[in-house]
């Protein structure tokens, strides 16, 4: 019966192989539960007033740029003098050059892409200020030790048809990131190919995700979510997974000085089509970055100088091999990316359509570019008292009298307001918007974001 009791216990995680691999992605054997938070690099300060004073590059002040902008930008950064050795490895679909940009002498190979959701910009401008610190500060004890412990590979703006026209898929209608399967579009068979022949041991996946995600279930926007993408279905965390978590967390001991509470994770379900988890799948310790929103930091100027913070940190750990060993409970605990909040909030307005009874309604309003509330569209109207969203004006004793948009067809047809449809109202004190304290025509007027008398005192959330 011992015998039979013992050979159970032996069996108990063949037969259960689901429970093992949770416990495994849950705990770290080899950390104590308590291991604390690693402080932050003793670098971090210095390098982030150098940031401000002799790094960051001047001309990208808008993220909304060309791809023939950034590298009229950051190509005279990368030159060969500087270190820097750049080839075309292939074209867009619409025949714009793809560049594969190499710098340092060390074995450890690193592969960064960026920009490949063409209106994602955040880390191609970090990109252009890392080939700044790193041309232009030889000497500085951070690039020598990138420069003798790694060799890194970039292929930044790597959809620029999409960038062109500041928007998430290629000119085809692709989503390049979710083409590493399939590798139909050029784009993705360069990014493919490269990582083939560079074989990294890391990569990191540079993206924006949207403004009003929440960390977790709280009320705090996510300004940058991390994730050491799955390899496989089960989410097992081999020892190539298990390097990206270390390194994500050697992120988050850079980041959590300046935006505690404020970084998330992504879900880490295995995606058979997208670049990061069949990088991982291909034995590449892969991390994602995902910048999200910061009130007030309209073109994600803030979070262009964290993403450069963050990707020394990380690459510095790499070089120095310091990234071993941290707890991966500290990745863990982060809290999941959570619910999306809508952009602004209308409430207790009533709306006033010609031809149609009253109604008191609230209104939900996104932006096609959320921190600078340009291109609103509808997202919902009526009772929304359990909604949510980043900004709000309390309409109550006003009224919400829609308007058409420009290029709407003429000739007298009823007015159409419905949800999905471009944000074109009045807020009034007559129902037939003669006395109006508030317009929006699709984007918000930076200098009146709200009726006078509701103009909030800060911005909120920070």
């Amino acid at each position: 019966m011992r015998r039979l009791l013992a050979l159970s216990l032996l069996l108990l995680p063949l037969l259960l192989p689901n429970a093992s691999r949770a416990k495994d992605a849950d705990t770290d054997p080899g950390t104590p539960a308590n291991t604390p938070m690693p402080p932050p690099p003793a670098w971090l300060e210095e390098l982030d007033a150098l940031y401000d004073t002799n790094i960051r590059v001047a001309d990208l002040k808008d993220r909304a740029f060309s791809p023939e902008h950034w590298w009229d930008v950051a190509g005279p950064l990368a030159t060969e003098a500087r270190g820097f050795h750049t080839e075309e490895i292939g074209r867009s679909v619409e025949g714009r050059p793809l560049r594969h940009v190499s710098w340092g002498d060390g074995d450890t190979r690193v592969l960064l892409w960026s920009q490949m959701h063409g209106d994602e910009s955040t880390a191609s401008m970090a990109i252009a200020d890392l080939f700044q610190f790193l041309g232009a500060h030889p000497d500085h004890p951070i690039v020598q030790r990138l420069q003798q412990g790694t060799t890194l590979h970039f292929l930044p703006v790597m959809n620029p048809d999409g960038a062109a026209r500041f928007q998430r898929r290629n000119a085809q209608g692709i989503d390049i990131n979710r083409d590493a399967r399939a590798l139909v579009s050029p784009e993705a068979r360069a990014l493919h190919d490269l990582r083939e022949r560079v074989q990294p041991a890391f990569g990191f996946n540079l993206h924006d995700q949207q403004v009003g995600y929440r960390a977790g279930d709280s009320d705090r926007g996510t300004a940058i979510a991390l994730l050491a993408p799955a390899f496989n279905e089960a989410r097992d965390v081999d020892p190539t997974r298990a390097r990206a978590i270390e390194v994500a967390v050697a992120i988050r001991a850079v980041l959590e000085p300046m935006i505690g509470g404020h970084i998330a994770k992504w879900d880490d379900t295995f995606n058979p089509r997208a670049f990061g988890d069949l990088t991982a799948a291909a034995g590449v310790s892969t991390i994602l970055i995902e910048s999200g929103g910061i009130e007030g930091d309209l073109q994600k100027q803030r979070l262009r100088k964290l993403n450069f913070l963050a990707l020394v940190g990380a690459l510095d750990a790499i070089a120095t091999g310091t990234h071993a060993g941290l707890p991966r409970q500290r990745y863990e605990e982060l809290p999941e990316n959570g619910d999306v909040w809508s952009d602004l909030l209308i409430t207790g307005g009533t709306l006033a359509i010609p031809g149609q009874p009253q109604a008191r309604v609230d209104l939900l309003v996104d932006f096609e570019r959320s921190l600078l509330e340009r291109g609103g569209s509808i997202a919902d109207i009526g009772d929304l008292g359990e909604a949510h969203a980043r900004r709000t004006i309390d309409a109550s004793g006003l009224y919400i009298v829609p308007f058409a948009p420009p290029g709407a067809p003429a000739g007298g047809a009823p007015l159409t307001f419905a949800t999905d449809m471009p944000a074109y109202f009045h807020l009034g004190r007559d129902p037939e918007g003669r006395d109006v304290v508030w317009t929006l025509a699709g984007d918000v007027d930076p200098e009146q974001p709200g009726p006078t008398r509701n103009r909030p005192d800060a911005t909120t959330g920070w």
